[in-house]
């Protein structure tokens, strides 16, 4: 069976319009993760790094991600629901919590194909793609991720930060390069 964007992005949408939370739409990340080979018939095989839109809303945004091998994003929240879906590769998180005017690390999950992870509004994580090649996920967020203000930490100080979404896609393509990745 071949993975089919509209029929998932349709049912993403069903399920925030009938409970706004992230479990309905974790079952449907599930479900596809759990045949991979299914997601790169349906969306090919990554070849480019980067973060691609498949779907924005006030109320919901899809992404797929292709992160380049051995990136790892500052420290950032998303001020919303998320649901993580690996269908190929992997990516390490370290969550991160607040004490005083700087973070801590308070805790790690490793993500492989297959994995759906959700991430409630309040998570502050960073993301590190651990194997030498592209990796690549489903991200899921219950809002507009463009939109929404959110902070990111500092690497070295630690200390909160707007987010920069030019930063972010600046690293992207930084990280691709040192890859050897054709940009």
């Amino acid at each position: 069976m071949r993975f089919d964007i509209d029929d998932f992005v349709a049912r993403c949408r069903n399920a925030v319009e009938a409970n706004d939370s992230h479990m309905a739409v974790r079952e449907i990340v599930a479900e596809a993760v759990s045949d991979p080979a299914s997601i790169l018939k349906g969306l090919g095989e990554p070849r480019a790094s980067g973060i691609n839109q498949l779907f924005r809303s006030d109320k919901l945004t899809i992404l797929n991600i292709a992160w380049p091998p051995f990136m790892t994003v500052y420290p950032h929240n998303h001020s919303m629901w998320a649901v993580i879906g690996v269908y190929s590769g992997g990516e390490d998180n370290i969550f991160w919590r607040r004490h005083g005017d700087v973070i801590e690390a308070a805790g790690a999950k490793s993500l492989r194909v297959g994995d759906a992870a959700p991430l409630g509004r309040d998570i502050i994580h960073t993301v590190t793609n651990p194997i030498g090649r592209i990796s690549s996920a489903l991200q899921i967020y219950g809002g507009d991720f463009f939109a929404a203000p959110r902070s990111e930490w500092d690497p070295e100080t630690l200390h909160e930060q707007p987010f920069d979404m030019a930063r972010t896609q600046k690293s992207f393509h930084d990280a691709a390069v040192r890859s050897g990745e054709r940009v």
